[in-house]
């Protein structure tokens, strides 16, 4: 499609016209604190609800290691649950800190299995790597595993070695 024809004086100011434009638009305008995209911007960052005056509630959630199979077999006895039960004390990280957990976050002992209440946001996974840590630290990490069996529980339980040794017989 053939382009209209214009003197060169009036195609070059045009367009040096057109390229200055395009450049302050690309600028960001600098807000202002009291302006409408200010305020819509903090209502955004999720510390208050869309009305600004409430702020959301995490609700109360409840984790359990279930420690049953190996006790049962007197490999995680009482000193090494209370062991578990202290080093998940001094190493979950609440806001970043460890150590602190405060009202945050209860970790207590219920027989042969270990429960963390948590009052805040808390992920099942974080709890899966401190328990694998954990095991590591005792070197029972190359005998048992940690495996889910609900959406709230964890359990650890030997790895199936009987299927590799009869594997290597043949």
């Amino acid at each position: 499609m053939p382009r209209p024809s214009a003197s060169k004086e009036g195609s070059t100011n045009k367009k040096g016209s057109q390229i200055a434009k395009a450049k302050d638009s690309k600028k960001p305008k600098a807000e202002k604190k009291g302006s409408a995209t200010a305020k819509h911007k903090d209502s955004l960052k999720g510390s208050k609800t869309a009305a600004g005056s409430a702020t959301k509630k995490v609700p109360t959630i409840e984790y359990k290691i279930d420690c049953s199979i190996p006790a049962a077999d007197s490999i995680f006895d009482a000193d090494l649950l209370k062991g578990f039960e202290q080093f998940l004390n001094e190493r979950i990280k609440v806001k970043g800190r460890t150590g602190k957990l405060r009202d945050a976050v209860k970790v207590g002992i219920d027989g042969t299995s270990v429960s963390i209440k948590a009052f805040i946001a808390f992920s099942k996974k974080y709890l899966k790597f401190l328990t694998k840590k954990y095991l590591k630290k005792k070197t029972l990490r190359d005998w048992l595993r940690v495996v889910s069996t609900n959406k709230t529980t964890y359990e650890l339980r030997y790895f199936n070695i009987h299927d590799q040794d009869e594997g290597e017989e043949e």
